[in-house]
């Protein structure tokens, strides 16, 4: 039996850092939703025991650092099962580039391992399991649009948006999550992410209140230290979207609007600036 699975891409509607916690963690409050730009995956069974990474994208690790692989060493590890299984994964999702494209293959490997391996796991289960794999996996879980607490792993449902165009454009660069979090000084944040609001904007599924509330405070580190990021969200909106912003610590920006029309002239207008430009609708209702 092969499974096949969709790893949706996630972007942050609001992403706010409350404190350090003792454990090293920083306490976060965001709102994610998952849009329509996803990795696919296919699981095919194997009786040596092994767990085999098959990507055709040379940049992807294809060993233990890949997270789909420490999904499925720790399902099996976990659940003692002594069954292997090659994960071939059709990459689409930019690599590091705040869109959570690692954290939904390790969350698509865990929800395809536990029909695999007949496991009976509920999305709460697997969602645990997930959060020991990477913060944002438990939000991949679940998928839709949800706020997320803790360091990441506490998940609560949101309604979803009403529809709208996102134009993604991520620069030729690389940014270290680490980095942006040991750099980031909550000090000289001066305006924070409406989390409250953006819930209500959600539920009222007012697409300008979506708009007024979005935030994102590892802004201040990630555009300081990279000025092409800076650069991206100045051009989406020149080009005319209606909100702009980073996804996760970046250095992918994007743009929201309503119409297809204008989002197609934003797509336009930055491939003249950037050769990883994506269309997309969203997909977290």
């Amino acid at each position: 039996m092969t499974i096949l699975m969709k790893a949706p891409a996630k972007i942050n509607l609001t992403l706010d850092v409350l404190y350090k916690r003792t454990d090293g963690y920083h306490e976060v409050e965001m709102v994610m939703t998952t849009i329509d730009l996803a990795d696919r995956l296919e699981l095919r069974p194997r009786d040596d025991g092994k767990i085999v990474i098959e990507t055709s994208a040379s940049y992807v690790p294809a060993d233990e650092h890949n997270l789909a692989y420490k999904a499925a060493k720790l399902i099996q590890e976990r659940f003692q099962v002594t069954r292997g299984v090659t994960i071939a994964i059709d990459k689409r999702i930019p690599v590091a580039a705040g869109l959570g494209g690692g954290s939904s293959d390790a969350a698509a490997t865990i929800k395809g391992l536990n029909q695999l391996w007949d496991l009976g796991l509920s999305t709460e289960e697997m969602a645990v399991l997930g959060a020991e794999v990477g913060s944002d996996v438990p939000f991949c879980i679940y998928g839709g649009t949800a706020l997320a607490k803790g360091r990441g792993e506490q998940i609560i449902p949101l309604p979803g948006p009403p529809p709208f165009w996102i134009v993604l454009a991520k620069p030729p660069i690389g940014v270290s999550t680490a980095h942006v979090y040991q750099h980031l000084d909550l000090g000289q944040v001066s305006e924070r992410p409406k989390t409250e609001q953006m819930i209500q904007a959600l539920k009222r599924r007012e697409f300008s209140l979506i708009v007024k509330s979005m935030g994102n405070v590892l802004e201040t580190v990630t555009l300081k230290s990279y000025p092409e990021v800076q650069h991206l969200k100045q051009k989406l909106a020149q080009f005319g979207a209606d909100g702009v912003l980073m996804s996760g610590s970046g250095p992918t920006v994007f743009g929201l609007t309503q119409k297809e029309s204008r989002a197609q002239r934003i797509y336009n207008g930055l491939k003249g600036f950037c050769q990883d430009v994506y269309m997309v609708r969203s997909a977290g209702t």
